[in-house]
């Protein structure tokens, strides 16, 4: 990721709705303080973090997002999303529990990358998960 070689995108449906249709969050990610599986967003110490995002849909209640991470930091997107006060809708690490899905509303649907030995460029596409197709 860091020679822009592999490439991630991801499906999200955030609690409420996004005032932006696209936008870059730009905000280091570190560990939280006494914690070895929570980030935080933090400005002194952390690691360079970058996501950005399309809105595809929303409603009052949700938005459903197109995530492309520059950087691959871990829980990028759930702590940026969480960041921007509109975390990821089923994250009880990040947000809350939701009654619409019973886990975290993201999905890792694409991936790019070139093949080490052919060169050539591969994409491979995940469908996007049944309880998760209800937002669209």
């Amino acid at each position: 990721m860091k020679n822009n070689l592999f490439k991630k995108e991801y499906i999200g449906i955030l609690d409420g709705t996004l005032e932006n249709k696209s936008g870059t969050i730009s905000a280091p990610i570190a560990r939280k303080d006494n914690s070895i599986i929570e980030r935080c967003v933090d400005f002194n110490n952390g690691n360079k973090s970058v996501t950005h995002y399309n809105l595809i849909k929303t409603n009052n209640r949700y938005s459903v997002v197109h995530f492309i991470l520059e950087t691959g930091r871990t829980h990028q997107i759930r702590v940026h999303s969480a960041y921007i006060k509109h975390p990821i809708i089923g994250d009880t690490l990040y947000g809350n529990k939701s009654e619409l899905i019973y886990r975290q509303a993201l999905h890792a649907y694409k991936i790019t990358f070139i093949h080490p030995i052919t060169n050539q460029e591969l994409f491979i596409e995940s469908e996007i998960p049944e309880d998760m197709r209800i937002f669209f």
